[in-house]
This record gives structure tokens, C-alpha cells and sequence, in this order.
């Protein structure tokens, strides 16, 4: 059904447990392959550099993030790949699944943003408006 699987990831517990659900998924697939994309923010970038010493940190602290996420497709045997980008996430996130022809996105319905707390969240909506293939939003 789903060979090619994208996952948006940006390391907060919604991010989990989408995680858990794409593995479920892609484990259930014979040869599908997951790509997890961590779309960084241009915004927060200023942030991460103010709490940072030296650009290797700052990969570091983004790497750290994606650890509980790893662990959901090595828990069920499932291939991915990891790819971090700098941008807007919603438009990135689209353009890219759009770009590698992916033919599922899976995301949380919540990121990292406090901002996002009050509705289904603005990544996750953009997303949900402009893909071309399904997407879940997972709670």
C-alpha cells in the first residue's frame, strides 16, 4: 500500500507518537522505507546559536531529538533515513514529500510551538491543506 513514508519530525511527544503509529504502519509494508525529515525553523535558529557554543552542538542538540523517534523504527525493524532541513515547516515538509514522491506523510498535531496549543496546529494544518497525498496527524 505505502512504500514511501514520510514522517515530520520536530522532537516534542506528538512527534513520538507519530512516530509509533508510522512504525506500525510501515512494519505492517513489505520494503517500506520511512524518511524522517526534522525541518528546522529559521526562526529558532537565532535561539539554538545564543545556547549553543559551536555549530557541532547545535547538530548534536537537533540529533538528541530525533533519539525516541529512532528507537520506535529500530523497536519494529523498520528501515529509514534521516534528513534535516532549514525552513518553513509546512511549506518544507510539503515540498519535500511532494519532491521524493512520497505517498504518506504522518506528523503530530502538535509541535514544539506554545502558539499551536489552542487549535490543530499551523504546521499541521498547512500541511494537511497542501499535500498531495494523505496525510495522519496523530495526537
Amino acid at each position: 500500500m505505502y512504500s514511501r513514508i514520510l514522517l515530520a519530525a520536530d522532537g516534542s511527544d506528538n512527534a513520538v507518537r507519530a512516530a509509533k503509529e508510522a512504525a506500525i504502519i510501515a512494519s505492517s509494508m513489505p520494503d517500506a522505507i520511512v524518511e524522517i525529515l526534522f525541518v528546522v525553523d529559521p526562526s529558532k535558529v537565532k535561539e539554538e546559536v545564543l545556547h549553543s557554543q559551536n555549530h557541532n552542538e547545535i547538530e548534536f542538540k537537533r540529533k538528541q531529538k530525533l533519539i525516541p523517534i529512532q528507537e520506535q523504527f529500530e523497536h519494529k525493524s523498520v528501515p529509514y533515513q534521516i534528513t534535516i532541513k532549514t525552513g518553513d515547516p509546512g511549506p518544507t515538509i510539503v515540498d519535500y514529500a511532494k519532491q521524493h514522491h512520497l505517498e504518506l506523510i504522518v506528523m503530530g498535531s502538535r509541535g514544539l510551538n506554545a502558539l499551536q496549543e489552542f487549535v490543530l496546529g499551523s504546521v499541521s494544518h498547512k500541511v494537511v491543506k497542501r499535500a498531495h497525498c494523505p496525510v495522519i496527524v496523530v495526537k
